[in-house]
C-alpha cells in the first residue's frame, strides 16, 4: 500500500456496522466473504485496535483475503471505502460514461471498476430540478412476444457498436462461454477391458503368474490426449476493440477447469510479437489484461503481419505447436507490407498446425470481398475463415473446432478470388 493517512472518525462511530457494509461490498465484488469471516473481522479489529491505518488494513486483509487474485479487489475497495472521504463522488464520476480522447487522464487500476460497481450497487445520483411526474399516466401496453430479448440482441451486436454498459454485459457473457475440443488418439496405449487390440505383454505376464496358462487376453486402447490452443491476436488500431473482447474470451478458456485444452498459448502482434501466455494464468481478468496490455508496447499501432508471423515461426513454433495444436488467427488481414513474405509465413504456419482457423471482423459486412493484398495472400492457407465481431460468432467458433471439415466462408471467398 502507499502512504497510510490517518482515519477521520466521526464523533459517534459505528465500526461494526461499517465493517459489515465493507464485507458486503467485498462479497458483491466476488470475494467469498461469509458471516463467519465478518464476525472474525470485527473481533480481530477489536483485539488489534483502531489507531493505525496500516494495522487496520492488514487486520481486515487477513480476515477477508484467502487467494492471491483477491488482493487487487480488496485493495481498491478498502481505498475507496476507508481512505477517500469523497469516495462516492469519485466513483460516480468514474462510472458515468463520458466522451474522452484517445488517452484517459487517469487510467483505472486493476479491479477498480469492479470495486466501484460493488460499492455503488443500488445507489443512484440525485438529479436536481427534475419535474414532477404527472399524477395520472395512461398505461402503455407493448406486445413483446415477437421481439428479441436483450441478451439475444447483445449476442449479435457488433463489438464496435456497443455502449459501455453493453460491453460490460458482453464480457460477462464471454466469461461463461466454453470452447470444447475432442481429444486426439495418440500412439501410446493404455489398458482397457473393452479395447480392440490385444496386449500381449500384459497377457504373458499374467500367464506367468498363473503357471504359464493363458486364461484370458488383456486388451488395450489408444490413450487420449488433448491438443494445445495457440492464439495469435492482432492488436493494431483497427482491431483494438475486437482484441479486448477476444482476450476476455481467451482468459475464460485458459482458466477453464476439467478436460479440455492441454494448454492455451496467447500472442499479440502489431508491429512486433508479444507472448502474453503467463498473464492469462492470473485468475482476475482485469489484472491479467492490464498486465498483458502493459507488456504489449504496440497496442493500437501499425500492422506488420508478415514480420510477426516470421518471428513466431522462427522463435516459438517448435515450442508450442507440438502435439497437434489448433491455431486461432484473429486479424483483419490489412497488412502494411503484404509483400514481405506473408504467403510464405502463412504456409509454414499451416504446415505446423493441426488446424488453422482465421477470425476476421470484416466478415460482418455482407459485401465483403478479398480485395486487400494481405487477405489474398493469407486466405489460401487457412482451414476455416470465419467472422469474429460478436458474441454469437465466438460461440460458433466451437462448431469450427469440433467439425474439421467446416471451412466457414473460405469456399465462397476462394471462388470469388478465382473469378476476380
Amino acid at each position: 500500500m502507499p502512504e497510510y493517512a490517518p482515519l477521520n472518525l466521526p464523533d459517534h462511530p459505528k465500526l461494526a456496522q461499517n465493517v459489515v457494509h465493507f464485507a458486503r461490498a467485498l462479497r458483491k465484488a466476488g470475494l467469498p466473504v461469509g458471516t463467519g469471516r465478518v464476525i472474525d473481522a470485527i473481533r480481530a479489529v477489536e483485539a488489534a485496535g483502531f489507531t493505525e491505518r496500516q494495522d487496520f488494513y492488514w487486520t481486515l486483509h487477513a480476515c477477508f483475503v484467502s487467494r492471491p487474485e483477491h488482493r487487487a479487489v480488496f485493495h481498491q475497495i478498502f481505498r475507496l471505502y476507508w481512505r477517500d472521504p469523497r469516495y462516492l463522488e469519485h466513483m460516480m464520476s468514474m462510472m458515468l460514461p463520458a466522451v474522452r480522447g484517445v488517452q484517459e487522464d487517469k487510467p483505472a487500476q486493476a479491479a477498480e471498476k469492479r470495486a466501484a460497481e460493488a460499492l455503488l450497487e443500488g445507489t443512484a445520483p440525485e438529479l436536481p430540478d427534475q419535474p414532477d411526474p404527472p399524477e395520472e399516466e395512461l398505461p402503455i401496453e407493448i406486445d413483446a412476444s415477437q421481439t428479441a430479448s436483450e441478451e439475444q440482441r447483445l449476442r449479435s451486436l457488433d463489438f464496435e457498436q456497443m455502449s459501455t454498459a453493453e460491453i460490460a454485459a458482453a464480457k460477462r457473457m464471454l466469461a461463461r462461454l466454453r470452447l470444447p475440443v475432442k481429444p486426439i488418439l495418440s500412439r501410446r496405449r493404455m489398458a482397457s477391458p473393452r479395447g480392440h487390440r490385444a496386449d500381449w505383454g500384459r497377457t504373458l505376464r499374467k500367464a506367468m503368474r498363473q503357471g504359464g496358462e493363458v486364461t484370458s487376453f488383456a486388451r488395450s486402447r489408444a490413450r487420449p490426449r488433448w491438443p494445445n490452443l495457440v492464439v495469435l491476436c492482432d492488436i493494431s488500431g483497427s482491431m483494438s476493440q475486437y482484441s479486448r473482447m477476444v482476450l476476455h474470451f481467451l482468459h475464460a478458456v485458459a482458466n477453464e477447469k476439467g478436460d479440455g485444452w492441454a494448454r492455451v498459448h496467447a500472442f499479440t502482434f502489431g508491429t512486433e510479437l508479444t507472448n502474453i501466455t503467463r498473464h492469462l494464468a492470473t485468475r482476475d481478468v482485469d489484472q491479467a489484461l492490464k498486465a498483458a496490455g502493459s507488456e504489449a508496447r504496440d497496442w493500437e499501432g501499425g500492422t506488420r503481419i508478415g514480420q510477426c508471423l516470421h518471428a513466431f515461426n522462427r522463435d516459438w513454433s517448435r515450442r508450442v505447436m507440438g502435439q497437434g495444436a489448433v491455431v486461432l488467427l484473429i486479424t483483419d488481414g490489412l497488412d502494411r507490407d503484404p509483400e514481405a513474405g506473408l504467403g510464405r509465413e502463412m504456409e509454414r504456419l499451416k504446415l505446423s498446425a493441426r488446424r488453422l482457423i482465421w477470425l476476421n471482423p470484416l466478415l460482418r459486412w455482407d459485401g465483403f470481398a478479398p480485395k486487400a493484398q494481405g487477405i489474398r495472400a493469407m486466405l489460401p492457407h487457412v482451414d476455416s475463415f470465419r467472422a469474429g465481431h460478436s458474441v454469437q460468432t465466438l460461440e460458433d467458433l466451437a462448431l469450427a473446432i469440433s467439425q474439421p471439415d467446416d471451412p466457414g466462408e473460405k469456399t465462397r471467398l476462394m471462388r470469388a478470388l478465382s473469378e476476380g
